[in-house]
């Protein structure tokens, strides 16, 4: 196949690259690096079935070749990012979003849209099935990402009832592993870095709130069983493993073998207290569930963390 992938340079989107050459498939990449990286996609820029571009997909996207598959990664995704880049969350998410529907509808292409379990907002509801509809502010900090994502999943299913198009929609909780950012705000590359330099690990609130930790290659299995499914609605897809942030905190500081103290600071506005997928649906239709334990998936990342120092 011939894949398009918006967001390629990020941390998913390049995974998904290298998983699609791997397996003999021809990649376009587009990405503007507002984000992204250009060391992620660097071993790839080598390969004859690997093209890149540059550009804002927020504008009209003109690519000639054939495409059969639309991977529409490329947003900020963590707090650090959609907080400095408010417009540029909004914009990707809409303008950006329909830019992509419109390849796809031009190409005749299959369509993957990577939403968030952020549509859930705090939920009320727990753990989160994808029928849940949700508890997000619309208004708060934190909504620039939470409604560009609620948009992107509502156009997403306008084209598909309208125009036809085979399109998918992935509620991706919480995914980790190598070529995260240090400075990506979020609390796994976080606590990392702070614990390989020995300095203080930042708890927000008082570390009670929970994540569910995905790692990155069942991430991907999830996404490529998601695209060879029939299924239009969403899909949760994550690990319903549960973890308090001072659980993730500790581990990470046996692991490194850190000295770090824990300190606290306030939570921010609308952080979820409790975050965990319900992942029914996507164990009986996709026959997927996580693998990697997450001991496992922090050893690897910590093992990358240490390799770019």
């Amino acid at each position: 196949m011939q894949i398009l992938i918006t967001g390629g340079a990020g941390f998913i989107g390049s995974h998904l690259c290298e998983r699609f050459l791997s397996e003999g498939h021809s990649v376009i990449c587009i990405d503007n690096f507002v984000t992204g990286n250009n060391g992620n996609i660097r071993p790839f820029l080598s390969n004859s079935k690997f093209e890149f571009v540059k550009h804002d997909i927020s504008k009209y996207i003109n690519i000639k070749d054939k495409v059969d598959y639309v991977l529409h990664f490329a947003s900020p995704a963590s707090p650090i990012d959609y907080y400095k880049y408010p417009i540029e969350t909004l914009e990707v998410g809409s303008f950006g979003t329909h830019n992509a529907l419109d390849l796809a509808k031009a190409k005749s292409a299959k369509f993957l849209l990577a939403s968030t379990s952020e549509v859930y907002g705090d939920p009320l509801v727990h753990p989160q099935p994808e029928s849940y509809l949700g508890n997000v502010n619309c208004i708060g900090p934190r909504s620039v990402y939470d409604e560009a994502k609620r948009f992107s999943e509502a156009i997403t299913m306008a084209y598909h009832r309208k125009y036809k198009i085979d399109t998918k929609i992935i509620r991706i909780f919480n995914t980790y592993g190598q070529r995260m950012r240090e400075n990506d705000g979020r609390a796994i590359p976080a606590f990392i870095s702070q614990a390989l330099a020995n300095k203080p690990i930042t708890v927000f609130g008082d570390g009670s709130q929970t994540r569910s930790f995905c790692f990155i290659s069942d991430m991907v299995e999830g996404i490529l069983k998601l695209m060879d499914s029939k299924i239009n609605d969403p899909v949760n897809i994550g690990n319903p493993k549960e973890y308090t942030m001072l659980e993730l905190a500790n581990q990470i500081i046996k692991l490194t073998g850190a000295k770090s103290k824990i300190v606290f600071q306030p939570l921010p506005v609308d952080d979820p207290k409790r975050r965990k997928p319900d992942i029914g649906k996507a164990t009986e239709f996709l026959k997927w569930a996580p693998k990697v334990k997450l001991e496992e998936g922090l050893t690897k990342t910590i093992e990358w963390f240490k390799d770019q120092k």
